[in-house]
């Protein structure tokens, strides 16, 4: 069956990507305060001894989500690997949101500017709360 047919018969989409945290609070107020994510929704399992957030743009049944765990029995930070890459979010005024992300403390790892000399898109990249790293990207028309 052809890729396109087995989305439309399984309504295939990527649901969201989950990120372990220190500290839910923190990281929902980061994600949305700073980047402008809704909390989609929020959950406690007191068996699990983890509490867990939603956050993304738009409604978590039609848009990808990230999952924020936080897990009680853990202490400490935790170990990202050298697998993990970054989350990239699309930017229309990038150094408008840099300047908001500065002024508010974001640790930048480089940019805001130009990805490559011979090209006008801008990126930059920040650490969240718990060092993940994220790809701001502004695509310029040229």
């Amino acid at each position: 069956m052809p890729p396109e047919s087995l989305r439309t018969v399984h309504n295939l989409r990527i649901r969201h990507t989950m990120l372990r945290v220190a500290n839910l609070d923190n990281s929902i107020d980061f994600y949305t305060r700073l980047l402008g994510m809704d909390l989609m929704r929020r959950r406690e399992n007191a068996r699990a001894k983890t509490c867990v957030g939603y956050v993304g743009y738009g409604e978590e049944t039609s848009n990808h989500a990230l999952e924020l765990i936080q897990e009680s029995g853990h202490s400490g930070g935790y170990t990202h690997g050298d697998a993990y890459g970054h989350i990239a979010l699309a930017v229309k005024d990038m150094y408008g949101l840099c300047e908001g992300l500065k002024a508010a403390g974001v640790e930048f790892i480089s940019g805001p500017g130009p990805n490559r000399p011979d090209n006008p898109n801008l990126f930059a990249f920040i650490k969240d709360p718990d060092g993940y790293e994220i790809e701001l990207t502004e695509h310029i028309s040229s």
